[in-house]
């Protein structure tokens, strides 16, 4: 656990020297995160699991780019602990007009791989799963901010359709620089 400490400004004094950009090409980016499970009021198995994420981006422009997300939680449902892994891809839209924040919105797809006892499945399964919302970042400096991420997620177990909520906060690290589009 003390690596993990001694990561980060590692990480952070590596990026000190890369030049200043408008929007980067990569962001990587570790994130808590809390997910209310199966909140539709029609269910009697509603549950909150929390943990970790990871996710790295290229942007393309200033604009658009492609993420990937993998966010591994665990929690304790009808009295068993249970736990879930997604894994997701998809677009990503920024608007980054403004100098502290960037606000975004993205729609990935990708997969669930829940264990044992998840919402009462007798075997590990994986299936399809879909991630949809926005967030912001904030800059703390050029190459480090700060990102607040909603997350509406859409899953299928037992022939049955589960709506979740997914709350994220964490850092990000931004390398290179994106190629612009405008040139205003």
């Amino acid at each position: 656990m003390k690596r993990i400490f001694w990561l980060l400004p590692a990480i952070l004094l590596f990026c000190a020297g890369a030049p200043a950009q408008e929007a980067p090409q990569w962001e990587l980016g570790g994130s808590y995160t809390y997910a209310a499970a199966n909140i539709s009021p029609s269910y009697a198995s509603r549950f909150t699991m929390s943990g970790g994420g990871f996710s790295i981006e290229e942007n393309l422009n200033d604009w658009f780019g492609g993420r990937f997300e993998m966010t591994a939680l665990s929690g304790t449902e009808a009295g068993s602990n249970v736990n879930a892994q997604t894994y997701t891809f998809g677009p990503v839209f920024s608007y980054r007009k403004l100098d502290l924040v960037t606000p975004f919105a993205h729609a990935q797809l990708g997969a669930i791989h829940a264990g044992l006892g998840y919402l009462g499945i007798s075997a590990p399964a994986t299936r399809f799963d879909l991630a949809a919302g926005g967030g912001v970042e904030v800059t703390v400096s050029k190459y480090v901010a700060v990102r607040f991420q909603g997350d509406y997620g859409l899953s299928h177990f037992l022939n049955l359709r589960q709506n979740n909520l997914l709350i994220s906060a964490g850092i990000v690290v931004r390398l290179g620089s994106a190629r612009r589009t405008n040139s205003y």
